[in-house]
Formats: structure tokens, C-alpha cells, sequence
């Protein structure tokens, strides 16, 4: 028990000092279009202890993760996330799914950020994916397929608020 505090507590600083020096070092830089995304790591693959691989992923291909945090969806909130998918078959499993476990919210910085981490990601069919794509390597299915990005910039925004209330407005844009 003491251990998992430990790891929790350390989790938490981590992500504090991710905050605290992405507030420092931001800087606007006119020459390249560096932009932000938001990212999920989804419960299967939490579950299935690949958090530590995604991330260290995420940072090999260039990204900086300007924020991070550990937190369950209730219903009510996962309801809302994925409001866009309501009356659709499937939204009550995904509502489920996304409930079952811890997630792993992230703001990501990078040139081209959207695409980057779309490309990295794979294909939502994990059977479909490309070679080294972290769908094809951590994806459970079609459904539980790892993690989740934004497709524009207005729905980064929106789901970057969504987690990230506290974040700077140049990061909601």
C-alpha cells in the first residue's frame, strides 16, 4: 500500500513539474507551426501496463507533453466527452468502456501536432493500422483500441479544456 502511494505521489509531482516548466519555457515562435493536441492513453491499455511504453513513445517522436494527468471518467463526464456519438449505436459500450478504468489525459506539443500524433497512433482498426503504430502494437480491438487524439483543432481545443481547465488559453487554441 505504501508503494502505490509512493508511485501516486511521484505521478502527481511529475505532472506538477510538467506544468510548472511548460508555463516557463512558453514561448511563441512565428517560424514554425508548433500547435497542441490533446491525447488519451484508454483503460485497456492502462490496464494492461502500457502507460510507461506510450509515453516514452510519445517523447522518442518529438513531442512535449505539456500536461498529464491519472483520472476515472464518471458516466456523466464520459457522456459529455463523447456527447458527439450520442444516439449512435455504439455509445453506450464506449460510454462503458471509457468508464472501466483509469485513463491517461495528456496536452501534447509538437509542429504539426494534430497530424504527428494521428499518424503515430494508427488507424482505429488495430488490424488495419500500419506496422510500429501504437494501435498496432497496443490495441485490444476495434473498440478498446489504446489511445485516442483529437482530429482538428477545434475538437483539440475543446477536449484540452474538457481535462485542462486550468491550462493558458494559448493552449486551448
Amino acid at each position: 500500500m505504501i508503494t502505490k502511494i509512493r508511485n501516486f505521489l511521484l505521478l502527481s509531482l511529475s505532472i506538477c513539474l510538467i506544468l510548472f516548466s511548460s508555463c516557463l519555457t512558453n514561448k511563441t515562435n512565428t517560424t514554425q507551426q508548433t500547435n497542441h493536441t490533446f491525447a488519451m492513453i484508454k483503460p485497456n491499455a492502462v490496464k494492461d501496463k502500457n502507460t510507461g511504453k506510450i509515453i516514452d513513445r510519445i517523447e522518442q517522436e518529438g513531442f512535449t507533453i505539456v500536461a498529464m494527468k491519472k483520472t476515472m471518467l464518471s458516466k456523466i463526464r464520459a457522456e459529455k466527452f463523447y456527447g458527439v456519438h450520442k444516439g449512435k449505436p455504439f455509445f453506450k459500450n464506449l460510454v462503458k468502456f471509457i468508464t472501466s478504468g483509469p485513463i491517461i489525459a495528456m496536452v501534447l506539443e509538437k509542429e504539426n501536432a494534430i497530424k504527428t500524433w494521428r499518424d503515430l497512433m494508427g488507424a482505429t482498426n488495430p488490424a488495419k493500422a500500419a506496422p510500429n503504430t501504437l494501435r498496432k502494437l497496443y490495441a485490444a480491438s476495434y473498440t478498446q483500441n489504446a489511445v485516442h487524439g483529437s482530429d482538428a483543432p477545434e475538437t483539440a481545443a475543446t477536449e484540452i479544456n474538457f481535462f485542462f481547465p486550468e491550462l493558458p488559453l494559448n493552449y486551448h487554441s
